[in-house]
């Protein structure tokens, strides 16, 4: 199936194809071994030409066989097998997800990148390579006269919201037909893996992932993900890899194959626990101070950000659209003050107070904490497979009683002694 069509990017079922996909690697095992051999036995191999790609076809199976595990390995080429067939596309994996974005633009070379705001680290990684080069960095909404990658997160970190893909594929695209360069639109889909969207059908020509987050979804391995349109363009890739020498580990890739065995389980009961949860907290948003929403008294939260509260545009885009499978499971509110940004975290039982994202585990953090210059008062929320009404309690349990410690100290510093006196 061509990695561009408009139908979901599955042979069969998308379950099955996570089970399926790399049957051809299977052995008599059932579940994978863990290879951790550097170097294998060498066999009698056909003749190769000078220069001539040393890949079969089918991904990461060297024509000779395994030869060094920083080449191929087993595990580490299923997992792309599975990974390109349930993304539309040719998928090479990384030792962590900044490692696939250095990969992208030692791929691309760009002279200049279109990019705001989203994951601080893209930021320095594009400061790292465009050091000494000369490379412009533009905003999104610049004119891209010397743009030769556009670079967009969506859905965007730490909020949740989503970017309209087809509008920035489109602006792209008519980039390159009058200026006859550049118009590349690479997608970090992060925050929204398969099957919550697939960005390939909105005009993507690299898409990016962090395998650390819902790829991989047990908070236990480092990983990255390209996938591009070309077999070509994914052989340009894994001879890059070859050189710069930024393969996943073996420990990491097996860990990855097995997350990806239940995506299709975990991804979408995350993402309707966050929507819900999302919704639930912005009605305690709406609320007036002085009044209260289910328990919660309103006034503590000023704000949620997630793409279910996202409304048309004025083209009538809504991110339902792209958003096929759900929204993200991760998303973004704006509390009263520091002070209760910094305490909620530490004082809920269910919600780990920790960053990252896309673990099966709810998490929660005082985003300035882990990303220098963002609000004091903002909290992400990486929503888990808890049951929901767990959650919802759990925060309601918290907030509770931050108010009443508010409510406490409230009295004590502001009243005037000879009234608390009189008590």
């Amino acid at each position: 199936m061509s990695p561009a069509s408009k139908d979901p990017p599955c042979g069969c079922g998308f379950g099955t194809d996570l089970l399926h996909a790399d049957d051809g690697f299977h052995g008599p095992e059932v579940s994978p071994s863990i290879s951790v051999s550097t170097t294998f036995r060498q066999t009698e191999v056909p003749e190769l030409a000078a220069g001539q790609l040393l890949e079969h076809p089918e991904l990461g199976r060297d024509i000779r066989g395994h030869m060094y595990s920083r080449i191929s390995q087993d595990v580490r080429s299923r997992v792309e097998q599975v990974l390109s067939k349930v993304n539309g596309g040719y998928a090479i994996t990384y030792g962590s997800g900044l490692a696939a974005v250095y990969a992208a633009l030692t791929l691309l070379r760009p002279r200049g990148i279109a990019i705001a705001g989203g994951y601080f680290g893209v930021h320095h990684v594009i400061q790292t390579y465009g050091r000494d080069r000369g490379l412009k960095v533009v905003d999104l909404d610049d004119n891209f006269d010397e743009v030769d990658i556009c670079w967009v997160e969506t859905p965007l970190n730490p909020t949740g919201e989503v970017r309209n893909l087809q509008h920035y594929a489109d602006k792209a695209g008519l980039h390159l037909r009058i200026h006859s360069c550049g118009g590349r639109l690479v997608v970090d889909a992060t925050f929204a893996p398969p099957p919550l969207q697939f960005p390939f059908k909105w005009g993507a020509d690299i898409v990016m992932h962090s395998a650390t987050k819902y790829f991989g979804g047990h908070s236990d391995l480092l990983g990255g993900v390209l996938v591009v349109k070309t077999l070509e363009e994914w052989g340009k890739l894994w001879m890059d890899r070859i050189a710069l020498g930024g393969v996943m580990g073996s420990l990491e890739s097996w860990l990855l194959l097995r997350s990806l065995r239940t995506l299709h389980l975990r991804i979408p009961r995350q993402s309707s626990n966050a929507t819900v949860l999302a919704q639930w907290l912005n009605r305690i948003a709406s609320t007036p101070k002085g009044q209260s929403f289910d328990g919660v008294a309103g006034g503590m939260i000023k704000k949620v950000w997630h793409s279910s509260l996202q409304s048309e545009d004025v083209s009538g885009w809504s991110p339902s659209q792209q958003m096929e499978g759900g929204h993200s499971p991760t998303f973004a509110i704006l509390l009263e003050s520091s002070k209760v940004a910094s305490s909620l975290p530490l004082s809920l039982q269910y919600f780990i107070p920790a960053t990252s994202l896309g673990g099966v585990e709810s998490l929660i953090e005082q985003r300035v904490r882990s990303s220098p210059g963002e609000d004091p008062r903002l909290v992400r929320i990486s929503v888990g497979i808890e049951d929901i009404s767990d959650l919802k309690q759990d925060i309601r349990n918290a907030l509770r009683n931050l108010n009443r410690v508010s409510s406490i100290l409230y009295f004590f510093v502001f009243q005037p002694w000879h009234l608390i006196h009189s008590l």
